[in-house]
């Protein structure tokens, strides 16, 4: 367990860094900064979920959501001590961490924080972070280890 939670204290780290700097000493003068024809540094705010859904909720959504959030931490963490693989700790630690990560965000901000902008053309998928980068990662883990067979199986 103690590894997962290295894993989940890293990325929460990484993630509020990265949103510290970026807030506070990239995008000081910019409300963006197009660094490649597909790609851009943006400052947006998000006060609902992935691809800000739930958005409308005001602040009503940020105790929701942070509580939803937190839950799903404790039954991630629940799952955390008792896994063996090293893998899943891995991918256990990059969701909790992530969802912790944007949890600070939605209860000492307000809103999350994203600043990821990739596009093509007029058509810009929603900006993100860190932190979801994290736990895209960690599911798609999750979801890879479903297909590898265990120990037992074999």
């Amino acid at each position: 367990m103690l590894f997962g939670l290295l894993i989940a204290l890293g990325v929460v780290i990484i993630d509020q860094v990265s949103k510290y700097v970026i807030l506070h000493y990239v995008l000081t003068d910019y409300a963006a900064i197009v660094l490649a024809p597909f790609f851009a540094i943006v400052r947006a705010w998000n006060t609902g979920v992935s691809f800000s859904m739930f958005n409308d909720f005001g602040i009503n959504g940020v105790y929701i959501l942070s509580g939803v959030a937190i839950i799903i931490v404790l039954a991630l963490l629940k799952w955390l001590k008792t896994e063996k693989s090293r893998m899943m700790q891995v991918a256990l630690g990059f969701i909790i961490g992530g969802a912790l990560g944007n949890v600070i965000d939605r209860i000492r901000l307000g809103a999350v924080f994203d600043f990821l902008d990739f596009y093509v053309g007029d058509y810009h998928w929603p900006a993100f972070n860190a932190a979801d980068s994290f736990i895209c990662i960690g599911a798609a883990l999750v979801i890879i280890n479903g297909f590898i067979p265990s120990k037992k199986e074999n």
